[in-house]
């Protein structure tokens, strides 16, 4: 009885402490599919932004936290502006929440993109924004150049227009 008991205690730990990757159910949906590569940014990436004509100096990590189902990007870490973006499925969707410099937290939904190489996410809704008219982010556009490249373009939205940055970052050596 005792040697049974020891053995389903290890069947259980094993399972809880095991890693868990995106089933492969999860994989065969295009949500499944765009976290999976989401994930392939896992490191330090450096590079530029472009504002209002001028290259400014960017950076940017991205990490997999919470056994893998969820992934951290953190954009201007350890400066003021720093801003930290979560990106995780929730069942069929791919979800991005984005927690803002801006003092808001817009939530972004996957939406199809005909390009094999883009990442598209669109706005869902937002926490913290006082009103639909404040400024905030509304879309994120993820273009994967090669392995060690690819574009980050953030649209925001204020006073009824808006307007894209685009980040062109490269994996640090």
């Amino acid at each position: 009885m005792k040697s049974l008991i020891v053995a389903i205690a290890v069947v259980v730990f094993a399972a809880v402490g095991s890693p868990q990757a995106t089933s492969p159910a999860q994989q065969s949906t295009p949500a499944g599919a765009s976290f999976e590569k989401l994930k392939s940014l896992v490191g330090e990436w450096e590079g530029t932004m472009n504002e209002g004509g001028q290259q400014i100096p960017a950076a940017t990590s991205f990490r997999l936290v919470s056994d893998g189902s969820a992934l951290m990007d953190v954009l201007g870490g350890g400066t003021p502006h720093e801003m930290v973006t979560m990106f995780h499925l929730d069942n069929s969707d791919l979800l991005a929440t984005h927690y803002c410099a801006a003092h808001n937290q817009p939530r972004f939904r996957l939406v199809p993109s005909p390009e094999q190489n883009v990442i598209t996410f669109d706005f869902k809704d937002a926490t913290n924004l006082s009103s639909p008219t404040a400024p905030h982010m509304v879309g994120l556009k993820i273009t994967f150049l090669d392995a060690n490249h690819h574009y980050e373009d953030w649209t925001f939205l204020e006073n009824g227009r808006k307007s894209t940055s685009r980040f062109d970052f490269r994996r640090k050596a």
